[in-house]
């Protein structure tokens, strides 16, 4: 989801306006340097005011205006973005940049094969979908190696034990007070140990996805390198 500009602020940030602005104040310092005119002064920056006040209350208003800001937002966000994941791979390890990178290039290949075999200047939309897959390989990888290095700071069987420890502490509990405290940590632990097994059960899940996407690099890459050109088709 993209953040919604401030059409007014983006409109005062136009080189065009900004150059209109620095006009008015050159034009008073000029009419304020001249002993002619110094009693004018101030009108080339009363003009400028209200040229501006004009300007953002109806430039940032038009419908063509928002679509452009918009437009200026997206390519903003999607850098910026772009930039933010390839921070990330730099933190994977080396087996997982390797993987990263190699469905990168199969990526671009799948695209210069389709132009080449096509003769087709354009890609089409289903096939560029590759790139959000891609990226989304990027994102569960991440996802997966911070779950799993989770998985093996804690450890299922020292949770067991803990929780073994608690229910024996309740049983031997020397108040009703102490009881409960007892009662308490165990619940805690069972908590804990029902979110190890969530998070086993995720690491499962992302695995699977992680394979339908290599699966369907390939069956797309395999789809093109075997398509009829437009010469055997003729």
């Amino acid at each position: 989801m993209f953040e919604k500009p401030s059409y007014i602020k983006e409109a005062a940030k136009e080189p065009l306006n900004i150059w209109a602005m620095v006009g008015f104040v050159a034009a008073s310092v000029f009419t304020a340097t001249n002993p002619d005119l110094g009693i004018l002064a101030w009108l080339p920056l009363a003009a400028g005011a209200a040229a501006e006040t004009l300007y953002l209350a109806t430039l940032p208003a038009t419908t063509a205006y928002r679509r452009i800001v918009d437009r200026r937002q997206r390519r903003r966000e999607l850098a910026e973005r772009g930039r933010r994941r390839e921070e990330l791979i730099k933190m994977f390890d080396p087996r997982e940049r390797e993987a990263v990178e190699y469905y990168r290039w199969l990526k671009n290949q799948i695209y210069q094969n389709y132009q080449k075999f096509t003769h087709s200047k354009t890609i089409p939309d289903d096939i560029l979908r590759l790139e959000t897959i891609w990226e989304s390989y990027v994102d569960l990888l991440d996802t997966y190696r911070r779950r799993k290095n989770h998985l093996r700071s804690a450890n299922r069987q020292t949770i067991q034990n803990q929780i073994q420890q608690a229910d024996r502490a309740i049983q031997s509990a020397p108040d009703e007070g102490t009881r409960k405290l007892y009662e308490k940590n165990l619940g805690i632990l069972q908590k804990r140990l029902s979110a190890y097994t969530d998070i086993e059960n995720s690491l499962k899940r992302i695995e699977a996805q992680l394979q339908s996407i290599e699966y369907s690099f390939g069956l797309v890459n395999d789809q093109i390198i075997t398509m009829p050109t437009p010469e055997h088709i003729s």
